[in-house]
């Protein structure tokens, strides 16, 4: 079995992207097969539930109000219409909901709002994820306490190339998220973006900080950049397919336990290359028609995607896993938002 790790070094990540291209897709293979069915992938789904308007400059993101994106920007959805949508990705196959909204951080006026959500996401027997922006500790322990599963903050790219993407919050603003995170007893979604103009040790520096983390993420995914008219990265060179698929070998073999997710710019890739990526170690993917605000192959597609792989829907989590959080007593949300009004 092989060992988890948390010391790896930038040199160690960048000879793994040397290898041989065969050799490196045999050893990643080898290392998913002892901890996954090998043709099992993890379905979730993303909802938009708060679109546009965010106050950050991320160049790749068509939802900063920076940038004219011709993207129409939503308020906060109804508790209603999350759940009419969670119970159709329930139908489509999909056993984790992930609810993402377009903030630098959750205003306290809207918590009760978004911990409803995940209590009544939950209810339907869905795993819950929720990707906010920057968490301060007591929202963190606030979602928890609903049931929230997943947090989803990502780092993006390397600490050094971080500047030249994102200017409005610093990589340990990233990172202290996390840590609060995991602090409040949440799983931990986080990986990364390809394509921006980063460097291949950019890419090594990423999963360095990945796999070095106290605990590996529990999903990783990876992103190929979704090229947005009006963002500054609409003109980016296009990713090379095996570079990719080499990322996410690599993740494999540095993150053996982790769900790594073949995420954003699916809609780009022919099936080879999610083929190629399957192989590589990638479990996970998300269905549905958009990823937030940008295309994704319809569910019909990757269910015939999968039939002609032989591939089939990682089954949900137990039911006792799922218990291991009971939804929060009210007097704890009340103690909580109190004090949290008062000052991702």
């Amino acid at each position: 079995m092989t060992q988890i790790r948390h010391d790896w070094t930038r040199a160690e990540t960048l000879a793994l992207f040397a290898l041989p291209f065969n050799d490196l897709l045999f050893r990643a293979q080898q290392v998913h097969r002892e901890r996954f069915d090998p043709n099992a992938v993890q379905v979730s789904t993303l909802l938009s539930i708060k679109t546009g308007a965010c106050p950050e400059d991320c160049k790749y993101c068509p939802q900063s109000a920076r940038y004219d994106t011709r993207l129409e920007r939503e308020k906060l959805l109804e508790l209603e219409q999350v759940i009419a949508q969670a119970r159709r990705a329930r139908e489509q196959g999909a056993t984790r909901f992930c609810m993402g909204a377009a903030w630098r951080s959750p205003h306290d006026r809207d918590l009760p709002q978004v911990l409803a959500m995940v209590r009544e996401v939950k209810a339907l027997g869905l795993e819950t994820c929720m990707t906010l922006g920057m968490l301060a500790p007591q929202q963190a322990q606030a979602l928890a306490e609903a049931g929230l599963d997943y947090y989803n903050h990502n780092l993006d790219t390397s600490p050094e190339y971080y500047g030249e993407i994102i200017t409005t919050r610093t990589y340990q603003d990233r990172l202290e998220t996390l840590e609060h995170v995991r602090n409040a007893g949440m799983k931990v979604c986080c990986g990364g973006i390809l394509g921006m103009g980063e460097a291949l040790a950019d890419r090594a520096g990423l999963l360095v900080q990945l796999a070095n983390l106290s605990e590996h993420p529990e999903s990783v995914p990876i992103n190929q950049l979704v090229r947005v008219a009006g963002t500054p990265l609409e003109n980016a060179e296009a990713l090379d397919p095996f570079d990719f698929v080499r990322t996410i070998a690599v993740a494999r073999i540095m993150m053996p336990a982790s769900h790594v997710r073949l995420s954003a710019g699916r809609e780009d890739m022919n099936e080879q290359t999610q083929a190629l990526a399957f192989f590589a170690g990638a479990n996970s993917i998300f269905y549905g028609e958009r990823l937030l605000t940008t295309p994704n192959p319809e569910a019909d597609a990757d269910r015939r995607l999968f039939q002609r792989l032989g591939i089939h829907p990682e089954p949900a989590p137990a039911p006792a896993e799922m218990a291991c959080r009971t939804a929060p007593q009210r007097g704890a949300e009340r103690l909580w938002y109190e004090a949290a009004v008062g000052g991702g």
